[in-house]
This record gives C-alpha cells, sequence and structure tokens, in this order.
C-alpha cells in the first residue's frame, strides 16, 4: 500500500509539473518553486550519499524509497528557469542557464537519467549497485552546478 501511494504521489507530481509554469504569478515564484524542488531532492539524495559512503548503515528499503524520490523530484526544478526568473538576487543560476539553454536542458536530462539509474540501482538492494549509481548521479550534479550554478 506504501508503494502505491508513493506512486501515486509521484504520478500526481509529475502531471502538475507540465503545466506549473503558467501558474507562476511572478518570477520569484519560480525561483522558490525550483529552489524548493532542488533542496528536496538533495535532502534525499544526501541519506543515500551517507549510505553509499559508510557514514549510515544501509538500509535497503530506505534506499529505494529515496531515490525513487529523487527520481521523480529531478524533473521538477527545469520549468522554473523560465523568463524573468535570471533577475531575482535569490537565485544562484549564473547567466548560462539562460544563454546556454541548450547545453542546460542537456545537463538537467542527464541528471534525470541519472536519477533514474540510481532508482534502478536501488531495486537490486545491493549497496555496491548503490555506491556506483550514487556517485553516477553525484558526477551529474556536480557538473551542472560546476557550469551553471554560482557559489
Amino acid at each position: 500500500m506504501k508503494t502505491f501511494v508513493c506512486l501515486a504521489a509521484a504520478a500526481t507530481l509529475l502531471l502538475m509539473a507540465a503545466p506549473v509554469a503558467a501558474q507562476f504569478a511572478k518570477p520569484e515564484d519560480a525561483v522558490k518553486y525550483r529552489q524548493s524542488a532542488l533542496s528536496v531532492m538533495g535532502t534525499h539524495f544526501g541519506r543515500l550519499g551517507a549510505m553509499a559512503n559508510g557514514k549510515v548503515p544501509f538500509d535497503a528499503k530506505v534506499a529505494e524509497e529515496n531515490a525513487r524520490l529523487v527520481a521523480v523530484m529531478a524533473r521538477l526544478p527545469w520549468v522554473g528557469f523560465g523568463p524573468g526568473t535570471d533577475k531575482d538576487p535569490r537565485s544562484k543560476a549564473m547567466s548560462e542557464v539562460w544563454t546556454e539553454q541548450a547545453k542546460f536542458k542537456i545537463a538537467g536530462d542527464k541528471m534525470v537519467a541519472e536519477a533514474d539509474k540510481l532508482a534502478a540501482a536501488t531495486k537490486t538492494g545491493n549497496l555496491d549497485a548503490l555506491k556506483t549509481s550514487f556517485a553516477a548521479t553525484a558526477d551529474t550534479c556536480k557538473s551542472c552546478h560546476d557550469t551553471f550554478r554560482n557559489k
């Protein structure tokens, strides 16, 4: 039942993400949305990292739940990088997000793909599979941050 609820929630979030750009009354709302989505994703990714790095004991079920949420959340922030959001002073996004949009989209798509692989890897219940996929996903996040995020 818990799995069904998680999947239903994930499906709802995905359906909501498509028209979300039209829902932003102001650019700062879009910035808040994307930052919130990235924060939630980072929290769940951090839990996986703690397991992958031996800071907490590996729990296959917890790893799978967190990876599934990372995969869902990975799809959400991109719509929050719309027109006018480059001017928000709270944003850490570099101007290259808007001047190199094709490159930014490729980076986002790569992150989504790696998050999906991470979710699949955790289904094996194997710590080594988690470590390998976690590292690949983390590299994708780092690459995007290095290219598109101010420190």
